[in-house]
């Protein structure tokens, strides 16, 4: 896997296993694939029309560049998007602002993980601190680590991870990135030596981390920045590539924690609608039509769409391998 591979090739995954790129396109609610849900490909034919799965074949060989980061996307096809589906990025800098925000509630102190930086011609940045991240009284690493984090309507997941700013294409290397599991990872790499220690805390920090998403290749795009953010803090950590072995039990973690859902109804997008009902009588067949009573009353837990479902994950830090539960609707974490 290639460092400061800015667009990730569907292809470069599939040389490393064809079962990789399946589990990345899985989508554990319907049992098939992530679908598309948009129409920006649907000038493509058959395969890529709004509610088409995204299959292997559609992506990878000749067609292996059909998924792009935005900042690669033609403007005409940054303002569609933006148009049709209010999609607007954030740049990496208003990303860490937030995201020292929520480290600044945890520590109860500022500039843990770097200090922003305003310079004089508008422009942001900031400076990654020095030394090992130290924790309050009460706290350990091991807690940070295993902390949730959600981002919701997650996009490519630049709050999540930071391999490159979402909105110049720039990317950054592992010392500047400022996204949630970057920072875990971090906090990871500092408090570990062995690679096993290593990869079971890593694959603690990924259980932690969850992000939902509507279109289908935003969310591609998601579980691939988080892989490749794996594979990148391993290699700077050790020096060399993430053994083969693991990748699988990584990207199964990915597949249930980064999931596609409309976010405003806790289901997956455009299963909801009209139900029709024939029931026989005495008279012969009589059809009733059900409108969907959430999309009707905008009561979050009366949709008859299929709701998107999520497992909760042991809190261990120390093993590599754990067990999830059975899987639970995301609407019913909501109180």
């Amino acid at each position: 896997m290639k460092l400061q591979q800015v667009d990730i090739k569907e292809n470069d995954i599939l040389a490393i296993s064809p079962e990789l790129l399946a589990t990345l396109l899985k989508d554990h609610t319907t049992k098939g694939n992530i679908f598309w849900a948009t129409d920006n490909y649907a000038d493509r034919g058959a395969g890529y029309q709004f509610s088409d799965q995204i299959t292997i074949e559609a992506i990878t060989g000749e067609n292996g560049s059909v998924i792009v980061p935005r900042a690669l996307k033609s403007r005409q096809q940054q303002q569609q998007r933006s148009r049709e589906m209010a999609e607007v990025f954030t740049p990496s800098w208003i990303c860490n602002k937030q995201n020292n925000l929520v480290d600044n509630a945890w520590f109860g102190r500022e500039n843990v993980f770097n200090t922003e930086i305003d310079n004089l011609d508008g422009s942001h940045s900031w400076i990654p601190s020095e030394g090992k991240i130290e924790f309050p009284d009460g706290k350990t690493w091991q807690d940070y680590v295993a902390e949730n984090r959600l981002e919701i309507t997650c996009g490519e997941a630049p709050y999540l991870v930071s391999r490159y700013d979402t909105v110049s294409g720039q990317p950054l290397p592992v010392e500047m990135r400022i996204g949630l599991l970057d920072r875990k990872l971090r906090v990871v790499s500092e408090n570990t030596e062995k690679s096993g220690e290593w990869l079971a805390a890593a694959k603690a920090a990924l259980r932690s981390i969850y992000g939902y998403e509507w279109q289908g290749d935003n969310l591609v795009l998601a579980r691939e920045n988080l892989l490749y953010t794996i594979c990148d803090y391993y290699r700077a950590k050790f020096g060399r590539e993430l053994p083969k072995q693991s990748l699988p039990g990584i990207a199964y973690i990915i597949s249930w924690n980064i999931w596609q859902m409309d976010g405003l109804k806790g289901v997956i997008p455009n299963s909801c609608g009209e139900r029709r009902t024939i029931v026989q009588n005495l008279f012969g067949e009589t059809v009733t039509v059900s409108q969907c009573l959430g999309c009707k009353d905008g009561d979050i837990k009366k949709h008859n769409g299929i709701y998107a479902k999520i497992v909760d994950w042991p809190n261990d830090v120390t093993s590599s391998q754990v067990k999830h539960k059975e899987p639970i609707r995301f609407i019913d974490l909501i109180k």
